[in-house]
């Protein structure tokens, strides 16, 4: 200590930051007391009755019901396994359809390269 002008001096300054280093263990310790505490309550399964129609049309899905239609990338289209031409489709199709009295599910599937204006 210097004494100047008959008084004390203090030789250092007070500090004018706030000690953010303790900071992070603050943040964690808040952290994991929340993660402790936490209660989680298991979501009870709630017993939902579907509604049921009272009109609904059953379709019998046997194999003989189900037209699979593929379309492969080069433009190919199988019916049943069997190639068409593009054109050919709706004239293989309808008669099906039709004669299975509209109970014939039509399966469509195409490769990942067919445009999709082709599959609508």
């Amino acid at each position: 200590m210097a004494i100047k002008g008959g008084g004390l001096e203090k030789s250092s300054k007070a500090s004018s930051e706030v000690p953010s280093s303790s900071l992070a263990d603050i943040a964690f310790l808040l952290l994991i007391f929340f993660m402790v505490t936490t209660v989680f309550q298991a979501d009870k399964a709630r017993g939902i009755e579907w509604p049921e129609a009272e009109a609904a049309e059953k379709i019998d899905e046997k194999q003989k019901n189900i037209l699979n239609v593929w379309m492969e990338r080069d433009g190919t289209i199988y019916i049943n396994d069997q190639p068409y031409p593009m054109e050919d489709v709706s004239a293989v199709v309808a008669p099906l359809y039709a004669a299975s009295d509209r109970a014939l599910v039509i399966s469509i599937r195409g490769d990942r390269e067919v445009p999709y204006q082709y599959m609508d």
